[in-house]
């Protein structure tokens, strides 16, 4: 199966970054072909609906999620919201348009989520966006993920115990609920 796993965080030290390399190495290891981007090293620019079409990297990343069987899409939360990072890409390749040839890559994907926060209590930050990618584009969203804080690590990019234990369970439902989504011969057409 081919999974994209796309990191939407900008910081330097990202943890939900690490989060990303390390299922992305679970996935391939696997035997699962996996094409993982980060916003850091393949940029999008802001979300401005009119030229952000023609940057180099849109048809990469809407490429990349169109042709997927599965989304891991790791994101950082900020004051008990995701970072914009996440926002500018949804923005960008979910937009739907038949008079500029636009079509939405997110549909009915099935998207698990690589949460870092700094806090514990902050673990359903990314709930509300998933909801939107629910109800926007019929998303299956996966209710195993990973919320992580720094206190998961054991050093930089190496995590835990439980952390490595959370992962390797969520990398095998992410796998699971793909296999079982795939081929389907509903897909979603429309938006509301």
């Amino acid at each position: 199966m081919k999974f994209a796993v796309l990191s939407t965080s900008l910081d330097p030290e990202s943890r939900s970054a690490w989060l990303c390399t390390l299922a992305a190495r679970q996935l391939r290891e696997a035997g699962h072909t996996v094409t993982h981007l980060d916003l850091r090293e393949t940029p999008l620019p802001p979300f401005d609906n009119l030229t952000c079409y023609a940057h180099p990297n849109a048809d990469l990343y809407h490429r990349t999620i169109l042709e997927a069987d599965g989304v891991l899409l790791g994101v950082p939360v900020y004051n008990w919201g995701l970072g914009s990072g996440a926002r500018t890409l949804v923005e960008l390749t979910g937009s739907s348009d038949a008079e500029r040839n636009l079509h939405g890559a997110w549909f009915d994907k099935p998207v698990t989520f690589l949460v870092s926060g700094g806090l514990d209590h902050g673990y359903l930050s990314h709930g509300a966006f998933a909801l939107g990618l629910m109800y926007d584009f019929r998303c299956v969203i996966n209710p195993h993920f990973v919320y992580a804080t720094s206190a998961h690590w054991d050093a930089p990019e190496v995590p835990g115990k439980w952390l490595a234990g959370r992962l390797a369970r969520t990398v095998s439902r992410t796998i699971d609920l793909s296999e079982r989504l795939r081929g389907r011969e509903y897909q979603s057409v429309w938006e509301i």
